[in-house]
């Protein structure tokens, strides 16, 4: 038989083999595809915000009133019936989505690389222009789902990262300035459904068994290390509770668990953990590792006394278990911009009393 013939009978893989020969292709293709969406998407939305601007100038400069975007919509639905998209509501929207990002540079080339679906969202749940910029910035960063990206705004991330930064050591504010972008003073964790007596164990399997979630909430740059993961130091054998891999910030994180109040004493042991990793484990090229103490909860006084004469890169954060009431933080976050006004106007006072010539 020939090799020609060999090759004709030799039976042709099921399409749900798997054969590794053909990854290389395949990923190819998956990459392909996904950068035609994209290029699609950035397109349409491109066009939804020159619509919008012209809209906008129409409107603005009193050449159209609002019956003309009903007429509008009614003749591109009569013109184009195959267009979808442009109903009088969604001219609309695409007026508010130009004059929402206009004349911001950084901002306005980002909202292209979301899907109209995920702006719409951020538009609609957003009072403010800053928290707008917010969420679009860490929607981008953090390559939410649309799912996602409506979870935080209903945890009201905006909020807690304004109103309550993380608490971190001096150590880790000086020789890791980004991050303080990186780590929160709480995580919510609702998903992991954890009842109100929950032990230590049952918030450590919770974790593994919706370790997804988790590092979504961590967020994108968490690469997961190992569970009880183990050190040896002196003969004696000890076990993190999680470790992870920080890529931008090119270190371990080791994860310690608590389910009552942070104790300061909690500080100690961290402490030394974080030695046996970076005597231990630290790769070369790696920065030293981090330590983050997430406990069911904290007194802030007692954190920043603890963490004050820590020389080790740490915080103390919270774990949630259920959404933060959302109203009672934007209420927060406005006692909090008040006292910065407060503040500023006092020192624009003292400013303006000081002796002549003394700036």
């Amino acid at each position: 038989m020939s090799a020609k013939q060999q090759d004709a009978n030799a039976p042709v893989a099921s399409p749900s083999v798997k054969d590794d020969r053909f990854e290389e292709v395949l990923a190819l293709i998956h990459g392909a595809r996904q950068r035609a969406v994209q290029a699609v998407n950035t397109q349409l939305i491109d066009l939804y915000w020159q619509v919008g601007g012209y809209i906008s100038r129409k409107l603005e400069q009193a050449e159209w009133g609002d019956s003309v975007v009903s007429q509008l919509a009614a003749h591109l639905a009569q013109t184009q019936p195959g267009l979808r998209g442009f109903t009088r509501a969604n001219l609309f929207r695409m007026r508010q989505f130009y004059e929402s990002y206009q004349g911001d540079e950084k901002v306005a080339p980002l909202v292209r690389q979301l899907s109209w679906s995920h702006n719409l969202i951020i538009m609609g749940q957003c009072k403010q222009r800053d928290e707008c910029q917010f969420y679009v910035r860490m929607a981008v960063q953090e390559r939410w789902s649309r799912r996602e990206l409506e979870r935080q705004l209903k945890a009201a991330l905006y909020e807690r990262s304004i109103a309550s930064p993380a608490k971190v050591s001096a150590a880790l504010r000086q020789n890791y300035p980004a991050a303080m972008d990186v780590f929160r003073d709480a995580y919510v964790v609702e998903f992991l459904g954890l009842p109100g007596g929950h032990a230590e164990a049952d918030l450590h399997r919770a974790l593994m068994d919706r370790l997804k979630e988790f590092l979504i909430e961590l967020g994108r740059d968490f690469c997961f290390v190992g569970s009880q993961y183990p050190l040896q130091v002196g003969g004696r054998d000890f076990a993190l509770d999680l470790l992870f891999f920080h890529r931008g910030l090119n270190c371990l994180v080791v994860i310690e668990l608590k389910v009552g109040r942070f104790e300061p004493e909690y500080l100690g042991k961290l402490d030394f953990y974080l030695e046996a990793l970076d005597r231990n484990e630290r790769k070369p090229h790696e920065n030293p590792a981090i330590g983050v103490l997430l406990c069911a909860s904290k007194d802030d006084e007692v954190v920043e006394y603890a963490l004050n004469r820590s020389l080790s890169p740490a915080l103390i954060a919270e774990y949630q278990t259920r959404l933060p009431d959302k109203a009672l933080l934007q209420a927060k976050l406005h006692e909090f911009y008040a006292l910065g006004a407060t503040s500023d106007d006092g020192a624009r006072a003292r400013s303006d009393h000081r002796a002549p010539g003394v700036r």
